[in-house]
């Protein structure tokens, strides 16, 4: 074979094989076309509901059911339990959003959240990945965080628009502390389905939280906006926008001189319904079962077991209704206010303990006729001699709270003042109290955050100032613990060093009340410690205090216990830890300096821990409420 042929015959292969290849290629780039031009498998539409407490769940599930009920078939869907990968797949996306700590999505949607943070943020994804799909969002969230309120569905809603998503209507954004949740939800809810529907088209019920979004080119949104509109939110009397001077028409009305008042009417409405007696615009009062108990003659609360205060005399009241914490443990189910400093209305203090006193009477007059009320204990109770000050709320961020205690003190009655440890300049200016407590909800920076969710970002260093700042109270200082089995309980040696840094003369360590189920709180009844857990934890922080702190009371009832200084309270083999209450009148009216040694009284043997009595005063009638279950509750 000659050289020109094989030359010849190895060209028509090389042609042969490069035709062959090409062809190849063609029709595979053919194939890749049509499945990337063909419709994508049907999926239904998709409800998220990105829940910690359960309200974010609770809400989806009601749009759930109003969708269903106008043949809008969607699938309820918690993102914990489905693939991210999938939403590449979606055409249709609500969301309903909670912001929990620090701006974060709920623990159980991290995943969820990181996957799509991480796929908006790389460029191998792309900006048109979601680019057939529309969504929407609404947030839930507490507008006393400051920055981070919504935070968790705003940055959903960032990353949804990075990936190509077009939102169906722009993001509504609820504030749980408001009073108005649901009914701003139902708005938001009901403009979502006239949009599914093509009834109207979409339009912001956004309440002015979008200015970090402005290099996101959605200032277009805002151009068609007349100045003073008002939005949905608003006309559901949500805030203002910020720095608005709008009135709100739901009753989050404006006092003397345009300053809003605290609870507005929504607010008022759900804590009468729980049984408190606002008075004026920002304070309450409330009759406690255990006056109530003591009317009656069947026992006192552990205030009576440990200090000597009579339960019948007592007065639970608070000159503010706000917070700056919003514990899981909380008991009025987190129906008052919060925030971080005074910014509403201001009543005067004579008008406050004046409409207390009346409304606290009132309440005692109402016990008139009640089975067991003794005439003798229901005459004294009309004349209150202690006052609570710690009913709910934060007193001392009542400006004036001050003149308030002056106010009471004049009239004889003692003062037991509860702060939450986040305003240490309010304690340090504080004139003597009765008794000065403060909450130590938890021993470390981590569990005190997720036990308090605190307002403030130096919550921790605000936390450890109020601590202090109570060894310079020359009167009666306390820590108050409440042990939360699986949340602080088993922080000894955290909780021994924080002894150090106030001295309090007590620390009360009482297992948590259970109030329920709720939908701000995962809190059951597996979270209460038995009283022999409160007794344990109890000896074993005594025994790591090295003698500065012995057991000195208990009261079983209320699963608490009482720690007291022994170089202060216990003389001679008996404790002091009750108060002469005539004695502390007197040296406050002196004006002189004194101290808290100047007022003990002994304790009775029957409070005194490991007692028979069990903190029950033995002149009182020990009842029992006949429980009955199941079968027998059923015969006559």
């Amino acid at each position: 074979m000659t050289t020109s042929l094989k030359t010849h015959i190895a060209l028509l292969s090389l042609f042969s094989l490069s035709s062959f290849y090409f062809l190849l290629k063609s029709r595979r780039l053919r194939h890749l076309r049509r499945l990337h031009t063909s419709p994508p498998p049907p999926t239904s539409p998709k409800l998220f509901y990105l829940s910690e407490t359960n309200t974010s769940k609770t809400l989806a599930q009601r749009l759930h059911s109003s969708l269903l009920a106008n043949s809008l078939r969607f699938s309820l869907t918690d993102p914990s339990l489905y693939e991210p990968d999938r939403l590449f797949s979606e055409t249709l996306l609500l969301f309903v959003v909670s912001t929990w700590q620090d701006g974060k999505p709920p623990t159980s949607s991290q995943y969820f959240s990181q996957f799509l943070s991480d796929a908006a943020s790389d460029f191998r994804v792309g900006s048109l990945a979601l680019s057939g799909c529309k969504f929407a969002i609404f947030g839930v969230g507490s507008a006393s965080y400051g920055d981070t309120f919504n935070a968790a569905a705003r940055d959903f809603s960032k990353w949804l628009k990075a990936l190509g998503a077009k939102e169906l209507v722009p993001i509504c954004e609820g504030d749980v502390d408001a009073g108005d949740l649901d009914a701003v939800f139902d708005a938001w809810g009901d403009k979502v389905v006239k949009v599914l529907k093509g009834e109207v088209e979409g339009e912001s019920c956004t309440n002015g939280f979008h200015e970090e979004f402005e290099e996101m080119d959605e200032m277009e949104e805002m151009e068609g906006m007349e100045p003073g509109e008002v939005d949905i939110e608003d006309i559901a009397g949500k805030a203002p926008l910020k720095n608005s001077t709008t009135e709100l028409p739901n009753g989050g009305s404006k006092g003397e001189n345009g300053v809003k008042e605290m609870v507005t009417p929504i607010i008022r409405s759900s804590l009468e319904k729980q049984g408190y007696k606002i008075i004026g615009s920002h304070s309450g009062v409330k009759l406690c079962r255990w006056t109530k108990s003591q009317l009656r003659g069947r026992g006192g609360c552990y205030k009576h077991s440990f200090y000597g205060i009579e339960s019948h005399r007592c007065m639970e009241a608070t000159p503010s209704l706000a917070c700056a914490n919003k514990c899981v443990f909380c008991w009025r189910h987190h129906t008052n206010p919060v925030g971080k400093s005074w910014r509403w209305k201001m009543d005067d203090p004579l008008e406050i303990v004046n409409s207390a006193i009346d409304q606290h009477r009132k309440m005692i007059k109402q016990m008139k006729g009640v089975p067991g009320v003794k005439q003798e204990q229901l005459d004294e109770g009309l004349a209150p001699r202690h006052c609570a000050l710690s009913l709910v709320g934060e007193p001392i961020m009542y400006p004036e709270i001050n003149s308030l205690v002056d106010e009471l003190h004049r009239r004889h009655i003692s003062t037991f003042l509860v702060t939450n440890a986040q305003f240490p300049d309010r304690i340090n200016i504080l004139k003597p109290i009765t008794q000065l407590y403060v909450s130590v909800d938890a021993a470390t920076k981590d569990s005190l955050k997720a036990i308090d969710r605190p307002l403030f970002g130096d919550f921790w260093e605000r936390f450890q100032d109020s601590l202090k700042a109570l060894r310079d109270k020359a009167q009666r200082t306390v820590y108050r613990l409440t042990l939360v089995k699986g949340w602080n309980a088993e922080d000894i040696d955290a909780y021994s060093s924080l002894l150090s840094l106030g001295e309090p003369d007590f620390v009360e360590i009482k297992g948590v009340t259970y109030c329920g189920s709720t939908t701000t709180s995962k809190l059951t009844m597996e979270n209460v410690p038995w009283h022999a857990d409160v007794k344990s934890f109890s000896e074993a922080l005594a025994l790591k205090s090295n003698g500065v702190y012995e057991v000195a009371c208990e009261h079983v009832h209320s699963c608490c216990v009482l720690l007291a200084k022994t170089n202060k309270f216990k003389i001679d083999g008996k404790w002091y830890t009750w108060i002469d209450y005539d004695r502390f009148h007197e040296l406050v009216t002196s004006g002189k300096p004194f101290k808290s040694e100047d007022y003990m009284a002994m304790t009775p043997s029957w409070a005194v821990y490991g007692a028979n009595e069990g903190g029950f005063d033995p002149d009182q009638s020990r009842y029992k409420k006949e429980r009955r279950h199941g079968a027998a509750a059923l015969k006559n």
